[in-house]
């Protein structure tokens, strides 16, 4: 692609993204393609239909969030890199909310593949444990499923009571404090009555 497509085709996707993240689940193809600066014919040789466009832009947006880890892991503890990536994980879950009808009628006709998420971002939360526990920051005996788990409830949680995102960050903090070495770990018991 020349440089001047890869050019607009960032700007559509940066257009759509603010789009979307504004919950405009309808914005129409003609008012992205305005706020990027290119002509209608410039969206549509990029991205052919809507789905494409979103399909397009959660791949994008997905890629960026698994890519941030490896260098959040090298510039701080790995307890500090996980919050820090939780709350870009958070911003890529609200995205794609506001591109779930579109995404979700594409996964059901097929013109959208059904991408494998939830273990991409189950594979990078194992990349944060495994350093924290080898730093000594983080418990070893954690599945990262369970932690995949834990941020989709506080994000599907936040999202349905329309709870404030300092509430979340609270959240979010209680689950890492749990995460952290030596933080209190013990099984449900019965207590007798």
């Amino acid at each position: 692609m020349r440089a001047d497509a890869l050019r607009n085709r960032s700007k559509i996707l940066a257009a759509a993204r603010d789009a979307y993240s504004d919950g405009d689940a309808g914005a129409s193809l003609d008012a992205i393609a305005r706020a990027a600066g290119v002509g209608i014919g410039t969206l549509y040789r990029h991205f052919p239909t809507r789905e494409a466009l979103v399909d397009a832009l959660y791949a994008t947006e997905l890629d960026a969030v698994i890519a941030a880890a490896p260098s959040l892991l090298e510039d701080y503890p790995a307890d500090r890199a996980l919050h820090i990536w939780a709350g870009r994980y958070f911003q890529f879950v609200e995205l794609k909310h506001g591109m779930f009808e579109t995404l979700r009628s594409g996964w059901a006709a097929g013109t959208i593949a059904t991408p494998d998420t939830r273990s991409r971002v189950t594979e990078t939360i194992a990349a944060f444990l495994s350093a924290g526990s080898n730093a000594g920051v983080l418990r070893n005996d954690v599945d990262a499923k369970d932690v995949t788990a834990s941020l989709i409830g506080i994000q599907l949680g936040h999202a349905v009571a329309g709870d404030s995102p300092a509430q979340r960050e609270r959240l979010l903090d209680l689950l890492l404090d749990g995460l952290a070495t030596g933080a209190a770990h013990s099984q449900s018991q019965n207590p007798t009555v």
